[in-house]
């Protein structure tokens, strides 16, 4: 069975076809920045092309990167403002035309791992992290998820939340080194170790592709292991997200 994944991110937007068997993308991902504005209304126009794109009829499945409680979005994340509170489940229904499955990015890259990567069959606290414009956070026990964790908004220093100054945007905006940034973002795996105490973290997000450049400065106790599907987990795992067992949380 093929589920169009959609994975929206503060800087693009990408999707694909996904064989929901084997967890594999059956296309090319098509990506189309992310608008300007971060505006629900043009943001789920920019959506509909990328269903448009791939000819697509069906359900669809889609991360989105702020906190969604049963499909209405309740933090802009690094959106605007006017995203909380809309149900972004019928946003995209309506303007698009197909059903959707929205959850938090981090959980659907989570899913992804869970199902078919580093994450399969893990028992206890597992912690996916994802890099990107923010640092999300999908955390499961025994394979359950349990959604909306967002470690990247613990508040740190003179920041309102460490994303700000150890997550992929900060490292652009101040031109850091791999160095500078990478003990930064272990600064943040060591927050994260002391208020979860995990079994494993798995790190993904497009900055997961340069982790050869970074993992020397991770020191964590926590084992700390790549996610072998990195940028495109958040595609695969929205549209398994389609499938999962909406009561309980399972991953299927």
């Amino acid at each position: 069975m093929e589920i169009l994944g959609i994975d929206i991110g503060g800087t693009g937007i990408k999707g694909a076809l996904v064989n929901v068997e084997t967890g594999e993308m059956v296309s090319e991902r098509h990506r189309i920045p992310t608008p300007p504005s971060r505006k629900p209304d043009e943001m789920a126009e920019v959506v509909g092309q990328i269903v448009e794109h791939f000819n697509y009829k069906g359900p669809v499945g889609c991360g989105f990167p702020s906190i969604v409680k049963d499909g209405v979005c309740k933090s802009s994340g690094n959106l605007h403002k006017s995203w909380v509170g809309v149900n972004i489940d019928e946003l995209f229904t309506k303007v698009v035309g197909q059903p959707f499955t929205v959850v938090n990015d981090a959980d659907a890259a989570g899913y992804a791992s869970m199902n078919y990567g580093v994450g399969k069959g893990q028992q206890g606290l597992v912690i996916m992290i994802t890099i990107g414009t923010g640092l999300g956070s999908g955390v499961f026990h025994n394979g359950v998820l349990l959604p909306n964790f967002e470690l990247g908004q613990i508040p740190y220093k003179k920041y309102r939340k460490i994303e700000e100054w150890a997550a992929a945007s900060a490292k652009e905006r101040e031109k850091l080194s791999f160095e500078k940034w990478g003990k930064r973002f272990n600064k943040f795996l060591k927050l994260v170790e002391v208020i979860t105490a995990p079994d494993l973290i798995i790190v993904g997000g497009g900055t997961s592709k340069k982790w050869h450049e970074f993992h020397e400065y991770i020191d964590v106790d926590t084992k700390v292991v790549k996610a072998e599907l990195m940028n495109s987990a958040g595609i695969i795992g929205a549209a398994v997200s389609c499938l999962r067992e909406q009561h309980h949380g399972h991953v299927v």
